[in-house]
């Protein structure tokens, strides 16, 4: 019986071996479509991968103007998160909110969220939350921040579920301060900027985050 087996075994190898030796070779143009349809397959799968991760869980917006400097530049493209966010004091946001001077989404940094108090003082170029100035490493220095030339405010109440944003620009920037935007409804945030993508010069993380003296 053993003897059979083998046997069997054996003449079904030597059946593969010449059904394998008849088939044709494949010449050389022949291998490379073989060759480029593997990778177009790849390159389709790679594709597909990078809409769905960018449609579910994040998106990539370009920011337009200086209101964010020095943190962001004009021109910088953003990778953001956007599935399972929710706004942080110190984030880095894209918004959807139109007001006065935009009909676009913005990038601005979230001051306070709802709940809390927010204090403006131009005198003394700061700004508090919760009676508390903010230590704000990110801000343009080389400028003292002066009152704006639009109706603004100085002294907020952040409801819930909203939050309050500025520009790290201050004097280039039209944000919460402006009447017309005010605070803003957490719906309207598209999500928080992870990454510069580009330009290659500025690649980075964005800078999250805020401290308190």
């Amino acid at each position: 019986m053993g003897y059979n087996v083998c046997y069997s075994n054996g003449m079904e190898l030597i059946r593969l071996a010449k059904e394998q030796a008849k088939e044709p070779e494949l010449t050389g143009r022949d291998a490379l479509k073989v060759d480029l349809y593997f990778w177009l397959q790849a390159l389709v799968m790679v594709l597909v991968a990078l809409i769905l991760i960018f449609t579910f869980i994040g998106r990539i917006i370009g920011v337009d103007g200086d209101s964010m400097y020095p943190t962001l530049h004009h021109g910088d493209m953003l990778l953001l998160q956007s599935i399972g966010y929710t706004p942080k004091q110190g984030d880095v946001v894209v918004l959807t909110k139109e007001f006065d001077v935009a009909d676009g989404p913005i990038v601005k940094r979230v001051i306070a969220v709802g709940g809390q108090h927010v204090e403006i003082d131009y005198n003394a170029g700061t700004v508090s939350v919760d009676g508390q100035v903010l230590s704000e490493p990110y801000i343009n220095t080389s400028e003292i921040m002066r009152e704006p030339y639009y109706e603004n405010l100085t002294s907020v109440d952040v409801p819930e579920g909203s939050i309050f944003v500025m520009g790290d620009n201050r004097n280039h920037s039209s944000d919460s301060r402006d009447v017309t935007l005010a605070t803003v409804d957490e719906r309207y945030v598209l999500g928080r900027a992870l990454w510069v993508l580009l330009p290659f010069q500025n690649f980075g993380a964005v800078a999250h985050g805020m401290t308190t003296n």
